[in-house]
Parts: C-alpha cells; sequence; structure tokens
C-alpha cells in the first residue's frame, strides 16, 4: 500500500513538472512571436536577425519562398512594410526543441510606399537553439478577412 501510494506520488509530480515546464516554454514561444511581431513593425534589423534561424525559410501566402537574408532586408528596406500586425487565436504546441504557432495575422501594410491590407493564416516553427526559441520556418496562406 505505501509503495503504491510513493509511486502515485512520484507520477503526480513527474506530470507536474512535466506541465510547468511545457508551460514556461510555451510562454518563451509566445514571447519570441511577440518579439518578432514587433521587430516587422519596426523594421528592427538586429531583432529580426537574432529570432531568424541562418536556415530561415520564409514562405510568403503568395508562393515565394526566401531565406533569412532577404526576409530581413525586405522588411529592414520597407519592400514589405508592416504598418501594425494583429495576431488572433494563436495555438501553441511544443515537442522536444521544436515548437510549432498558428495564428491569424491581420495587418495594415505600405510595401513600396504602397498602402495596403493582408489577412492571414500563419505557421511557425520554432526550433530551440543555445537555450534560444529561433524562426526556422514560415508558411501563410490568404484568409478571408
Amino acid at each position: 500500500m505505501i509503495k503504491r501510494l510513493i509511486t502515485s506520488v512520484l507520477v503526480l509530480l513527474t506530470v507536474t513538472i512535466g506541465l510547468q515546464a511545457q508551460d514556461k516554454a510555451e510562454a518563451a514561444v509566445a514571447a519570441t512571436v511577440e518579439k518578432l511581431r514587433k521587430a516587422m513593425v519596426d523594421g528592427d534589423k538586429a531583432e529580426l536577425e537574432s529570432i531568424a534561424s541562418e536556415k530561415l525559410s520564409y514562405g510568403h501566402s503568395g508562393g515565394h519562398v526566401e531565406g533569412k537574408a532577404e526576409f530581413v532586408e525586405k522588411i529592414v528596406s520597407g519592400k514589405s512594410d508592416f504598418v501594425t500586425i494583429e495576431l488572433k487565436d494563436q495555438t501553441i504546441s511544443i515537442s522536444g526543441k521544436t515548437a510549432i504557432v498558428r495564428h491569424r495575422l491581420n495587418a495594415t501594410t505600405n510595401d513600396n510606399g504602397k498602402p495596403g491590407e493582408v489577412h492571414l493564416l500563419v505557421l511557425l516553427v520554432f526550433q530551440k537553439e543555445n537555450k534560444q526559441w529561433k524562426l526556422l520556418a514560415r508558411q501563410a496562406v490568404k484568409a478571408s478577412s
């Protein structure tokens, strides 16, 4: 009876600790997504470079895929200029050192000086590198507003 009780307590502690670690990791990923959102609006080159993995595969809703250098350059130069970005319905799922984030992105843009709006469904993949979550991949599809 004591052995069962001890085993049950150990299982409960293990599950609780695992859930707390998952919650902490999800909070860290959510904070990284927010840093990315802000860096995209601000055109912050240093922040964008620190968040993006060297192996970044950044897919646009129109089908164009770019790497880290092109992604950062387009944001910083204003070719892809986000005036506002609003994220909704965000979900985060973590498996080991990989995080999958999905959300709805509504934004106002000023690409090359031309005002516009975008409404996207976005999939982000983050990978933990040296204790930091890095954006490894992104794919967007057009959504109804």
